[in-house]
């Protein structure tokens, strides 16, 4: 009786999630009610986790929690310390949820809501979840060893250095971006920049509370931390009115880019328990508490999608970014659907944590899903705008024009009406200036998650602090990537340094620890300096590498699980893999490709610096511009040639790791597997 009662539930979620999900995609003219979508992403991730990630750890992977993990069997109180399930679960969660979730999917709702929505929802359970998934089941499997390194061992030295190479170099401008949104989401902002500060002390003290104080009590000490995280939240809109108080923490980009840096080295070189792994797991409270509160809020308020199902610029003439929706709708949304970043993380810090194999589906698989469902919730918040707001916000002047005037005229003649008014009443209303030309996709998701909270009560009279609540958790959102991914940066570059002085290599000798972040935080320190010093932002000449970037490890990696899978089982599961990796190509490829070389200067790299080069040879550019173009100049060709160079570099690895599954599968090549002796685990359950 209880398992036809089972079976019978999850066959109600999967036909209420296939119902959904028909709606959401068949429906056309008449508007959207935002909880068709939170129900079509909620079944369709609880059936996938439930069934498909289940029969990847039990058939594929063959977990086995009488098998001890590296965290148990190489415990060393720095990297590798067996922790407990939901605190690993939280630092992963908080680790790879970054801008991604958050940012894509509204910059992508200039297509309309549902080519993303049904990327995210797709991409999510067949791509982004397998990846991470079964790149954390190998690392753990292989002491924690990191992509680059398993890449060497399974795909062959070739291969295996250029990934190593490739990843390095790819994490360097990931890091870079993140650390670039954060800082543009801070500088002005006291009350951000005090709550964001608050999160490390507090975290210090949950490590040592945890590890010296009390031992074992992670419900007691979350709830302290959750307690002083919202103190800390309230505070901060205190400090924000002080006139002793708000100066200090009024932060310029260059002061705040210099702070984020030092912050960087400091979580990759001390111990894991004392800073990264109790602050991500604070972290989480607050994002998993917004996450919770928009679609409770959602469920509650049942806000209309006001952007159709497609609008008029899927033919790539877009005012937010050019381009059409096949390739870039998928390189926008990056982290939402399938991110190559997770990787890193997946065969970083998490596997020296896992305690017990079964521990990594949920947080391989599951993680990823929760990623899925906060960037639906990012995806209705921007499109319960109404339209001509959300492209008002996000177009930038050269696109739509550098009056306010001008820019109303020109949106409202693409068919979404606005005017100078309403704009500028939404602006006094949240303690703005201005909110034209706000790009970056941060302000208009922070206005759309402010709507939504106000509507639930309290009206206009309290939208102003929901949208700086929205701009704080944004901001805190994403500087958890910093933290986990300067550090999976520096056991990458140890990894390399170990070849040319072997106590380099070694991730317990301190002076090689503190060597190797220095080298890592100060590569993407220098990028990040020089986007906040660049005279368009930085974002508009890195984040067209960002999206392009992170699918590409992407396919590194799913290059990686493809051939462990191969070794494992011959041809048996290459699909599982081998089908986001398919996909994969083929977008990053084309996109990478008219990113290069397409005429069109908005498009293409390298016809946007032969338009500017033109431009002043002609004398068409004002005399107070002229630095500026000539920037933007170099930038584009860097964009190009950056670009160009990961394109080829990921190519040989593809070449490779073909190569070596032909040879496998025809018997022509060794099938070796490089997987750590079984050990029995002899984990207390008092320990986890």
């Amino acid at each position: 009786m209880k398992r036809f009662a089972g079976r019978a539930l999850w066959a109600l979620i999967s036909i209420l999630g296939a119902g959904a999900l028909a709606g959401v995609a068949l429906n056309r003219g008449e508007p959207v009610n935002s909880l068709w979508l939170i129900v079509a992403s909620s079944c369709v991730f609880l059936v996938g986790y439930r069934f498909y990630g289940r029969f990847i750890a039990a058939r594929v992977m063959m977990l086995n929690d009488d098998r001890a993990t590296p965290a148990e069997r190489l415990r060393n109180g720095h990297d590798f310390e067996p922790t407990n399930k939901w605190i690993v679960f939280g630092h992963h969660f908080a680790a790879i949820a970054g801008p991604g979730p958050l940012v894509g999917p509204t910059l992508a709702a200039q297509f309309g809501y549902l080519p993303g929505t049904l990327w995210i929802i797709i991409g999510a359970v067949l791509g982004g979840a397998v990846q991470d998934f079964i790149i954390l089941f190998a690392s753990m499997r292989r002491d924690g060893k990191s992509l680059g390194q398993m890449a060497r061992e399974e795909i062959g030295r070739v291969g295996g250095f250029t990934a190593l190479v490739t990843v390095l170099l790819i994490m360097i401008i990931l890091l870079a971006v993140v650390a670039l949104v954060v800082v543009n989401a801070l500088k002005g902002s006291p009350w951000g920049a005090f709550t964001i500060a608050a999160t490390m002390p507090i975290a210090v003290f949950m490590g040592l509370y945890l590890r010296y104080w009390r031992p074992g009590k992670v419900l007691e000490i979350s709830v302290i931390g959750f307690a002083l995280v919202m103190a800390s939240i309230f505070a901060g809109e205190w400090i924000a009115h002080s006139p002793v108080w708000a100066p200090v923490f009024n932060l310029s980009a260059v002061t705040l880019a210099f702070a984020i840096i030092v912050y960087g080295f400091f979580a990759s070189a001390l111990p894991v328990w004392l800073l990264l792994a109790p602050r991500d797991y604070l972290s989480t409270f607050v994002k998993l508490g917004v996450v919770l509160l928009l679609g409770v809020g959602i469920v509650f308020v049942r806000p209309q999608l006001e952007l159709p199902a497609f609008t008029r610029f899927v033919d790539g003439t877009g005012p937010v970014f050019a381009g059409k929706i096949f390739p870039f709708c998928f390189i926008t949304i990056a982290c939402g659907a399938i991110s190559g970043f997770h990787s890193l993380i997946s065969s970083g810090t998490t596997p020296k944590m896992i305690a017990k194999e079964w521990h990594a589906w949920p947080v391989g698989y599951g993680s990823m899903l929760l990623e899925g469902f906060v960037a639906v919730m990012a995806m209705i918040a921007a499109c319960v705008l109404q339209p001509g707001v959300f492209f008002a916000v996000n177009s930038p002047a050269g696109v739509v024009g550098a009056t306010p005037a001008a820019a109303v005229a020109t949106i409202s003649s693409w068919g979404y009406p606005v005017d100078v008014a309403t704009m500028e009443t939404l602006a006094r209303q949240v303690g703005e200036q201005t909110l034209f030309y706000r790009t970056g996709g941060a302000p208009s998701l922070a206005l759309g998650m402010a709507h939504i909270f106000a509507s639930g009560g309290g009206g206009e009279a309290i939208l102003g602090f929901w949208y700086h609540f929205a701009i704080m958790f944004e901001a805190l959102f994403i500087l958890t990537i910093i933290d986990a991914g300067t550090r999976v940066g520096r056991f990458m570059l140890q990894d390399l340094l170990g070849h040319v002085w072997a106590p380099l290599g070694r991730t317990s000798w301190m002076p090689g620890v503190i060597f190797s972040s220095a080298a890592v935080v100060l590569a993407w320190g220098y990028f990040l300096y020089q986007g906040v010093r660049d005279p368009l932002g930085g974002i508009n000449s890195l984040w067209p590498l960002f999206g392009i970037a992170n699918q590409l490890l992407a396919t590194i990696a799913l290059c990686v699980a493809t051939t462990i899978l191969v070794k494992m089982h011959r041809a048996r599961y290459m699909w599982i893999t081998c089908v986001p990796l398919a996909w994969l190509i083929t977008v990053t490829f084309t996109a990478a490709y008219q990113k290069i070389f397409s005429p069109l200067p908005r498009v293409g790299f390298l016809a946007q610096a032969s338009a500017l080069s033109e431009a002043l040879r002609n004398g068409a550019v004002e005399a107070g511009k002229i630095a500026e173009a000539q920037a933007m100049i170099f930038n584009a060709r860097l964009d190009a040639a950056v670009c160009a160079i990961f394109i080829v570099l990921v190519a040989t690895i593809l070449v490779d790791s073909v190569r070596q599954w032909v040879g496998m599968l025809r018997g022509t090549r060794e099938v070796k597997i490089h997987e750590a002796p079984f050990v029995m685990s002899q984990l207390r359950p008092e320990e986890i």
